[in-house]
């Protein structure tokens, strides 16, 4: 595509920058957006992808037709179905009327969909057969019906990976990726980032009256020098901050670094770095090595009940046994235990029965060795029980129990229809 084209094109949809692959991503669209073939968008957040959505639309025959951005995180796995495909009246509590999807009032448009990734998998079967049949069924209703909508779907996540993990279906993976489109981070971009902040800095000027700032030499590779995470999201409320803030319309490196975020780990607790194999994947999920984690309470449990075990069992009169499972107690070293029957205090602990406590004592053990192997080794035994206790701290309210989990309230609700717990 010519040089004049392109630069036609960033003027038309708002598009600042020079960089190649930049330009190679908008040459893409360009290309791909008189055909009827979906297209998939890859990008970090923040980095514009929706920008390339519109090129496709707008430079289609389409471009009468109507375009929809919709975001497949924001919208909960209960209702995604609905907003997509419809819904017949009675079909579910509180759908009082029948309902129009986006797909059927789209028809002979474009849809965008954003963040397809959080798309859960049974509304990925039914995007599959739009995609490859044009067809879909309204919720509650048997009737199949005829769309002709153009998909365009953006993703912040490796869509491969989700597939491996079973997070993502691998023919809709490939259905959706016919024409494959890169877009930059800013970190990439270069000279990109200046001029963003400079057109960023005019258009906060002429909104709030004031002069635009003006970036020092030193205070650009600053800027250039930093990473942002955030990319052009996070670089606007950047220059938003300091034109409301600064008076010196000369922003010095000095000045500029109180509002870069400081790029260094979390003081937080955190899981540790997942190991990677050759091909670059993760070994672990985040799921996994809370499981670790679990199973290594336990374990450290089942011993400490063994050691009891031990002592009711054999009645040792040294602290070699509590010496040798010391790392059992470490959250309890301040712990004084009482003396039993006058027994001589020594290096340890010592615990002493009678003959007539004996029988009391058997039962006790005969309970602790039942109770360690009895205990289910079920991973989703454990993780509904975790789920359990839960929503019972937080009353059964979702939104509070899910961030008390670490999990975002969709995946809840998937896990409570995954255990028949939805009644709760």
């Amino acid at each position: 595509m010519r040089e004049f084209d392109i630069q036609s094109v960033k003027q038309r949809f708002g598009i600042i920058g020079n960089s190649p692959l930049l330009n190679y991503a908008i040459q893409v669209a360009v290309q791909v957006a008189p055909t009827d073939m979906t297209v998939l968008i890859n990008g970090e957040s923040g980095s514009g992808k929706e920008s390339f959505s519109k090129i496709i639309h707008h430079l289609s025959p389409r471009k009468h037709g109507q375009f929809i951005a919709i975001n497949c995180g924001a919208i909960p796995e209960g209702t995604i179905d609905s907003e997509l495909f419809g819904h017949e009246k009675g079909s579910f509590t509180g759908a009082q009327e029948a309902r129009k999807g986006y797909f059927e009032v789209t028809n002979g448009g474009t849809i965008f969909l954003d963040e397809i990734g959080e798309m859960p998998l049974g509304t990925q079967a039914r995007l599959l057969r739009v995609l490859e049949n044009g067809e879909f069924i309204k919720v509650g209703s048997s009737k199949v019906q005829k769309t002709d909508v153009r998909v365009v779907a953006a993703t912040n996540v490796n869509l491969l990976q989700a597939v491996e993990r079973g997070q993502f279906r691998e023919d809709l993976y490939y259905r959706l990726n016919t024409v494959p489109i890169s877009v930059p981070p800013l970190r990439e971009r270069g000279e990109d980032t200046h001029l963003l902040f400079r057109k960023f800095a005019s258009d906060f000027a002429e909104r709030y009256h004031v002069k635009s700032v003006v970036l020092q030499p030193d205070a650009v590779k600053e800027l250039l020098r930093y990473r942002f995470p955030g990319n052009i999201r996070q670089l606007k409320n950047i220059v938003e901050q300091i034109s409301v803030l600064e008076y010196e319309r000369e922003v010095t490196a000095d000045t500029l670094r109180k509002y870069l975020p400081q790029e260094q780990a979390s003081q937080l607790p955190a899981l540790f770095h997942q190991q990677q194999n050759a091909d670059g994947n993760t070994n672990f999920s985040e799921r996994d090595l809370l499981y670790k984690v679990l199973f290594d309470m336990r374990k450290d449990m089942n011993d400490l009940k063994q050691v009891v075990f031990d002592l009711l069992s054999h009645q040792q009169e040294d602290a070699e046994l509590l010496k040798n499972n010391s790392h059992l107690f470490d959250e309890v070293r301040s712990f004084e235990p009482p003396l039993y029957r006058n027994q001589e205090r020594r290096e340890g602990y010592v615990l002493t029965v009678n003959d007539s406590e004996e029988d009391e004592y058997e039962e006790k053990v005969e309970d602790i060795a039942h109770e360690t192997e009895e205990e289910s080794l079920s991973l989703e035994h454990k993780e509904k029980e975790m789920i359990l206790k839960a929503l019972k701290k937080h009353g059964n309210k979702r939104k509070y129990a899910a961030r008390d989990l670490g999990i975002s309230e969709r995946t809840l609700y998937r896990k409570l229809k995954q255990y028949d717990l939805e009644d709760l």
